[in-house]
């Protein structure tokens, strides 16, 4: 699969702050990665410097598999890294227009752009007449114009109500569906976990995870389990056991063991049953992204 982006030891320091911190990944031509971490954790520094608008203090990027200058290879990137600005009373068509103008490309695709974005209908209402979702998604519109290769969006919904982040993250998959490859950034767990097929988890700079999505919530689960009146026993009978790694109590008096291995609701029920614990309550599940979030970026 074709490397669309390679960064490598990457480093970026304002003075005393280490921005961008050693961080390396990959973004492979056809996939939806998610850069994700608390504000401040140097997602937008990053896309800063991958577009040439900030400049490294140390390491190195390349795109296409090192075949482009990174002139060049912008040429085949559309992106959206601040909040958009259109002339407001310039109608939607007309601002893509002039958008064209500049990037010297041609005029002919603005109606598909537009219906990609669901703006078409608009196309010819002025700019200071749309809502902050709509802005946002001419906005992706205006960087579609070129046909890149691959799609960089910093919180692209940042800011907007439910139904603007519903509608940008259907025309993000949409977009996905077609073969663009796309990076965004996003401090919102459930976006990433929605639109995203990998994840490079990220604090204070410092890469902590990098993989699919579906990976990071691929550990062995946790068991919700309680009893009458016996909880002290049932702590210590897990505790013995082979696959359970911890065990706290939540403040209704509920269970969670922590698992090291895959231990199925039946096989630690009989386990329990045959140590003479009932259990009025036993879920299996797995851990949210925001469970495995919270356990990454937890400071030490």
């Amino acid at each position: 699969m074709e490397t669309i982006l390679s960064l490598k030891n990457l480093d970026k320091k304002y003075g005393p702050v280490h921005a961008v911190n050693n961080l390396s990944f990959e973004i492979k031509k056809g996939n939806v990665y998610g850069i994700l971490g608390p504000n401040g954790s140097g997602k937008s520094t990053t896309l800063g410097i991958i577009l040439n608008v900030v400049n490294r203090t140390s390491g190195e990027f390349s795109w296409f598999n090192g075949n482009l200058s990174t002139h060049e290879a912008l040429k085949k990137v559309g992106a959206i890294i601040e909040r958009p600005n259109f002339y407001p009373y310039m109608t939607a068509a007309q601002n893509l227009k002039l958008v064209c103008k500049i990037k010297g490309v041609s005029q002919d695709n603005i109606n598909e752009k537009l219906k990609t974005v669901n703006l078409y209908e608009r196309r010819d209402s002025k700019f200071k007449t749309f809502s902050l979702g709509m802005k946002q998604r001419l906005a992706i519109a205006s960087a579609l114009l070129n046909n890149p290769e691959i799609l960089i969006l910093d919180e692209p919904t940042n800011g907007l109500d439910p139904q603007g982040i519903h509608e940008i993250r259907q025309i993000i998959k949409k977009i996905a569906s077609n073969g663009t490859t796309i990076l965004l950034a996003s401090h919102l767990l459930d976006e990433v976990e929605k639109v995203c097929s990998h994840v490079v988890v990220i604090r204070k700079g410092v890469k902590l995870y990098e993989g699919r999505t579906d990976e990071i919530t691929a550990s062995h689960g946790f068991l919700d389990l309680n009893t009458k009146d016996q909880n002290e026993a049932l702590i210590a009978i897990l505790n013995e056991f082979d696959g359970v790694s911890s065990v706290k109590t939540e403040l209704d008096g509920m269970l969670i063991a922590t698992l090291n291995r895959n231990v199925s609701a039946s096989e630690i029920n009989k386990f329990l049953f045959d140590k003479n614990i009932v259990l009025t309550h036993l879920v299996k599940r797995k851990p949210s992204l925001e469970q495995q979030f919270l356990t990454l970026t937890n400071d030490k």
